[in-house]
């Protein structure tokens, strides 16, 4: 079957009577429906997850004075890239197969300002009792040949619905600042059609992406000094810069 026949059996858009009949009409209908309930479930776990962040960003503020995530980006793969995707690996589309397939269908990003804390964050969402650790790829230990670098965690996490509760895959990719600047950067190189002295551009992008790990490592040395500098502090005077958090506004 090629691209445009899944893209066609995926959605109702003609009558029945160019169709081939009320029977096939009412499958199509019917695999519409469930697809979009589908994809509602991937959205509800997308906020599952992204609560779970949030939590754990309200806790180091009040613990340690400080918030390990700069930003969070959520998305739900569109249904053309879904399609994309199992045209590539030679899959027919199904919900079975999507499913079984297509692991980043619901996905999240997490920023954080250094490479410490995207490691930490990983551990303390793995280590949740209703998180299973599905797949692990540490690209960060581990570059890519063109220089990308983040961690990505595929994780399932039960949602609860009205009548049902389903354990749904989300993928989460962890980076920090720099990291998410460059492979803005190589997402805008990769899906332009034509550049002029291409092999150059993709060289200074490699050798960026080594500079910015270079730079990662030095932040975050200087920021472990600092953090060492401020558990000197006196006791006391740590207590009293907790008091004065108890009254401030939690978001």
């Amino acid at each position: 079957m090629n691209l445009q026949a899944e893209v066609t059996d995926l959605l109702p858009l003609a009558p029945a009577a160019h169709r081939g009949g009320d029977e096939l009409a009412r499958r199509m209908l019917e695999t519409a429906v469930e697809y979009k309930e589908l994809r509602m479930m991937y959205a509800c776990a997308i906020k599952e997850v992204q609560t779970k962040f949030e939590v754990l960003n309200t806790e180091f503020s009040i613990l340690y004075k400080r918030n390990p995530i700069s930003s969070m980006h959520t998305r739900l793969k569109s249904s053309s890239s879904i399609i994309e995707k199992l045209h590539r690996k030679g899959i027919p589309f199904s919900l079975e197969n999507l499913e079984e397939y297509i692991q980043d269908i619901a996905g999240i990003r997490i920023v954080c300002s250094y490479v410490d804390d995207i490691y930490t964050l990983a551990e303390a969402i793995v280590g949740q009792d209703d998180i299973t650790l599905v797949e692990k790829k540490d690209y960060i230990a581990n570059p890519k040949p063109n220089g990308y670098r983040s961690l990505h965690l595929i994780v399932s996490v039960p949602v609860f619905f009205s009548q049902q509760k389903m354990d749904m895959k989300v993928e989460v990719q962890i980076r920090t600042i720099a990291m998410d600047f460059w492979a803005s950067l190589e997402h805008q190189i990769k899906y332009k059609k034509e550049i002029p002295d291409q092999e150059n551009i993709v060289a200074k992008l490699k050798s960026c992406a080594d500079d910015i790990a270079r730079i990662d490592e030095e932040m975050m040395d200087i920021h472990r000094r600092l953090e060492a500098t401020e558990n000197q502090e006196k006791e006391e005077d740590s207590l009293l810069a907790m008091l004065r958090k108890l009254d401030m506004p939690i978001s």
